[in-house]
């Protein structure tokens, strides 16, 4: 069986801090605490946005689209 290796990364801390700061600010850093929990590998961008161009409502729902949007595949590791 072939392994799918994908831009998936593993934040824990980011994770835990992405949810707190989304719930303290009532969900206007949700897409951000959304891209860390899902291990994108852009969270970054996805925070940085979500913070300087949330507040227009466009800029929300941007951060939200790219932080829904699956993995990309990186290649294909076949285990022979």
């Amino acid at each position: 069986m072939n392994d799918i290796i994908t831009d998936k990364r593993g934040r824990p801390f980011q994770t835990v801090f992405g949810w707190i700061i989304a719930i303290a600010t009532a969900g206007y850093m949700l897409p951000w605490a959304i891209a860390a929990t899902r291990g994108k590998s852009n969270t970054g961008a996805i925070f940085w946005l979500n913070l300087l161009l949330g507040w227009t409502v466009v800029g929300w729902i941007i951060a939200l689209v790219m932080a829904c949007t699956s993995h990309q595949v990186l290649g294909i590791r076949n285990p022979r």
